[in-house]
């Protein structure tokens, strides 16, 4: 038996359709299509062209015309979301996580509600742009709109809305909002309420694997069985591969998300205080991790190197840094801190924290690429030990998927870093997770095993042994130092 499966992956810097053939027990996958996501700059204020994503959708639909597939699935980003009106119309573009607009609004919010009550309730963790806080921000700004909103959604889930008329909340995606229970799996009216935020915009939620409806609009595909797969493209990374209490996953991106896969949430006082998410997870699982500022980081640094007419290719970056080591661990900082989350010009605010902490700062790009490689590393495993102190398990290896898997440097200073093996890949653990939801509901596998050993056996990964770990662990204090130091 062959099945044929489409995937959608909207990444936060690009999207694309992927085809996907399961014959003989064996996966395979093949790129129909790939498209930049790019934001906008509307009067100051950062938005998302929803728009374009939507018509390369639809040309991506058209290039497939001729496939007969078993089912679509979409899965994108997290936190964003859209107004939608009374007939269903959008009433505004949708805000990029990144715009400024959120700037404070934690703090405004805990006046009203205590951060310990709101994670007690949603156990999340506070990031200053989760839908939460966007949607205090806009209705501090316009009341009016939100009063005139009659539904919120996501950004999957107003993509499965144009495609099949259907309307509903996808579970995993919905956790991303920062107002769902993960002990119910509904959502938490009562503090939506409390922040005198109104509970008529949300929909029903649904669980990844559900079939929303048949396609609609495209002459050559209507009918076909959309699927809500996890429309998180992280739950979906993360339902590609299996996971035990000795394994961590680590989703490299834009975004790295290290954790690991639980059978109920952990909202305890201590996951409070180190900022660790209960995020909802594939088949009644939930996914205890942490998110980082990752790979982001070196391509705002590209992006300013661009600005100035400079062009320097990620492998071009990669095999310098390999070739330098006399300048190994000389600038370390904290990935996470506030001023790089959105900033104008990345090696500047690197090489200011430098400065900050009495560091040589980066000069050349080599330098600037080696200094975010080592800070990760050691940003890995800095969260990976808090993982261990909440789970009470000691972690063995760590399994790196989505692209940034493909930065085999990382991989091996990931090793070296942690102590630990590092198994990479797949690289397109996002489409394939996607994909194995749509193989779940539409029955071709039995169970999220199987559907997890098909692409283990479709897909090898490659072993990174950690090496020269004492050289990392003279460092790794003063790491965590500098952290301290400029967070305090």
């Amino acid at each position: 038996m062959t099945a044929h499966y489409l995937a959608f992956d909207l990444g936060a810097e690009s999207g694309r359709a992927v085809h996907a053939q399961l014959r003989n027990g064996i996966l395979e996958i093949s790129e129909v299509d790939r498209f930049p996501n790019e934001s906008v700059d509307i009067r100051g204020s950062l938005h998302w062209n929803i728009l374009g994503l939507w018509r390369e959708m639809q040309r991506a639909l058209d290039k497939v015309s001729d496939t007969r597939f078993d089912g679509i699935g979409v899965d994108t980003w997290g936190v964003d979301y859209a107004l939608l009106g009374e007939r269903g119309d959008l009433l505004e573009n949708p805000y990029h996580y990144r715009d400024g607009r959120t700037t404070g609004v934690m703090e405004r919010v805990f006046r009203r509600v205590s951060r310990e009550e709101i994670y007690s309730t949603t156990g999340i963790q506070f990031l200053p742009f989760n839908t939460l806080y966007q949607l205090f921000a806009a209705y501090e700004s316009t009341p009016q709109l939100i009063e005139n909103a009659h539904h919120l959604v996501t950004i999957p889930d107003l993509l499965n809305y144009w495609l099949t008329g259907c309307l509903a909340c996808e579970y995993t995606i919905a956790t991303t909002t920062q107002f769902v229970d993960p002990r119910t799996r509904s959502w938490t009216a009562k503090l939506l309420t409390k922040l005198g935020l109104p509970t008529k915009l949300l929909t029903q939620i649904i669980e990844p694997g559900s079939v929303l409806g048949a396609l609609t609009g495209t002459k050559a595909l209507r009918g076909t069985p959309v699927i809500a797969p996890a429309c998180h493209d992280t739950a979906s990374a993360v339902a590609s591969v299996a996971t035990t209490s000795r394994s961590a996953f680590l989703s490299s991106g834009t975004w790295s998300l290290l954790g690991t896969e639980l059978p109920s949430p952990m909202i305890t006082p201590r996951a409070c205080r180190l900022n660790f998410t209960n995020e909802g997870g594939v088949c009644g699982t939930v996914r205890l991790l942490k998110n980082i500022t990752g790979l982001w980081l070196l391509h705002s640094c590209r992006r300013s190197w661009l600005a100035s007419g400079v062009v320097h290719s990620y492998e071009d970056l990669l095999s310098a840094v390999s070739k330098s080591e006399h300048t190994t661990f000389r600038s370390l900082f904290d990935p996470d801190h506030p001023a790089f989350l959105s900033p104008d010009d990345m090696p500047s605010e690197i090489a200011a924290y430098c400065k900050r902490t009495e560091q040589p700062w980066p000069n050349a790009a080599t330098e600037f690429t080696r200094a975010i490689l080592e800070s990760l590393a050691f940003k890995y495993r800095q969260v990976l030990e808090s993982l261990e102190e909440l789970t009470g398990d000691h972690v063995e290896q760590i399994r790196i998927i989505g692209g940034g898997a493909q930065n085999r440097l990382l991989n091996q200073f990931t090793a070296n870093a942690t102590g630990r093996l590092v198994l990479a890949g797949p690289t397109e653990a996002t489409a394939l997770g996607n994909v194995a939801m749509q193989m779940l509901a539409t029955n071709v596998v039995s169970s999220l095993a199987e559907a997890r050993a098909v692409i283990e056996r479709s897909f090898p990964v490659e072993r990174f042994e950690p090496l020269e770990t004492d050289r990392w662990n003279v460092h790794y204090p003063r790491f965590k130092q500098y952290c301290e130091s400029v967070h305090a």
